[in-house]
């Protein structure tokens, strides 16, 4: 049960998502094709510019915990912030490829700092029993910054490149100012025990499963690239549909972002949260699968709602799981690993994806390859429920061994 005194803690992390991800890279996708068409940029040079993102992500991914530990996680997200507002503004003027390949990497690192920190510091501060509502509603800022992609750059796409990018960093200071207020107004951290933390540090079987759950979403990672990387250049420039079509099957994608982490939520409560995990994974290799067999327009939407949805599903899921097997104590240090395995894994799928796509000419292939890397991981995720159980099998035969000793 959500309760007021959460809000601070959830305006935190709905903001920090909604910039990280939401902003930052998805605003990208449906300007992609634009650029393109008015003479920007090439549709390779595109292309890597999108891959520039995901490698700056990388570099956050890999630096959030250290700094988070050496400066204030509060300042950090600050910065990080004013970063992307910034890269929104200095590209808005034609400029060489190399100026845009910067910002777009430093747009790419903020985003990750602000995934890895943003929710660790609301979630520090919220109360055990109400972190999974909490979290649930933290991730919904990924599908809200989709929307607001979807909706607004095709209307602003009407007048010009320059007063999209402009607006683009407008939003970015009301981001800013909203998350900076509701900063201040986080309650003090307070130190709790937390056994969880203590078992990771002597349980080997935990340590597997969590190594397990980290590499299946670095898997889940390359499966993300194709729709959120590419889809909207797919649809309108590939397929022959238009930047209006696109931008719609993109409004649906955000539609299903923006419901996913409710959606999954219920599904966690009512198997857990591995379970869910190894549902949702199962269903997003699907649904990544579904363009190879039609371009009809139900087909097209299926696979934009779907996947829009378990895009910030499996990414709640997976940071839960990350809490339930280590604690909140060492949420941030785990939870930073695997969201810098997600970006080593995405940072190289995405180069590797458009070295193929200008080898292919086509984006075809790519959907072959993300659903393929989501089955795998989801091979992963069933090997550490095999696990689990096994382990719970040992335990309980030791227990009557012991009290019949008794």
């Amino acid at each position: 049960m959500i309760k007021k005194e959460d809000l601070p803690a959830i305006v935190v992390g709905i903001m920090a998502t909604l910039a990280g991800i939401g902003i930052a890279r998805f605003a990208y996708t449906p300007l992609l094709p634009e650029l393109v068409q008015q003479g920007w940029f090439s549709g390779g040079q595109a292309v890597y510019l999108g891959a520039a993102n995901l490698l700056g992500y990388l570099i956050g991914a890999l630096s959030a915990f250290r700094l988070s530990e050496s400066f204030a996680p509060s300042l950090i997200i600050r910065l990080c912030l004013i970063s992307i507002c910034l890269s929104f503004i200095f590209c808005a003027i034609p400029n060489s490829f190399e100026w845009f390949f910067i910002w777009r990497f430093i747009a790419g690192v903020a985003g990750a700092m602000l995934i890895v920190i943003g929710p660790a510091e609301a979630l520090s501060v919220t109360p055990t029993t109400r972190r999974t509502g909490v979290g649930t509603l933290i991730f919904i800022g990924i599908g809200l910054g989709a929307v607001i992609s979807a909706i607004i750059i095709p209307l602003l796409l009407q007048v010009n490149l320059f007063t999209t990018w402009i607006s683009l960093g407008g939003i970015m200071v009301f981001i800013g100012m909203s998350c900076h207020f509701a900063l201040k107004k986080l309650p003090q951290k307070a130190l709790q025990h937390d056994l969880a933390s203590q078992q990771t540090s002597d349980n080997p079987i935990i340590k597997t499963m969590v190594i397990l759950l980290i590499t299946a979403y670095a898997f889940d990672a390359i499966g993300f690239v194709p729709h959120t990387v590419f889809w909207a250049d797919y649809v309108a420039r590939e397929l022959g549909l238009g930047i209006d079509f696109a931008s719609t099957q993109w409004l649906v994608f955000g539609i299903g972002a923006m419901l996913g982490p409710i959606i999954v939520g219920f599904i966690a409560h009512k198997v857990g949260l591995s379970y869910a995990l190894l549902i949702t994974f199962l269903c997003k290799a699907i649904a990544v699968f579904l363009p190879t067999l039609s371009d009809s327009l139900i087909t097209l939407t299926i696979s934009s709602f779907i996947v829009g949805a378990l895009v910030p599903g499996i990414v709640a899921l997976a940071s839960g799981r990350v809490m339930e097997l280590v604690g909140a104590r060492k949420h941030k240090q785990y939870w930073g690993l695997a969201t810098a395995a997600f970006a080593i894994a995405q940072a190289v799928s995405g180069y590797g994806m458009s070295l193929f796509y200008n080898l292919w000419k086509s984006y075809i292939y790519l959907f072959y390859i993300g659903s393929t890397a989501i089955i795998c991981g989801c091979f992963l995720l069933f090997l550490g429920e095999i696990i689990t159980v096994i382990n719970k099998s040992k335990h309980n035969k030791t227990t009557k061994i012991n009290e019949v000793k008794l």
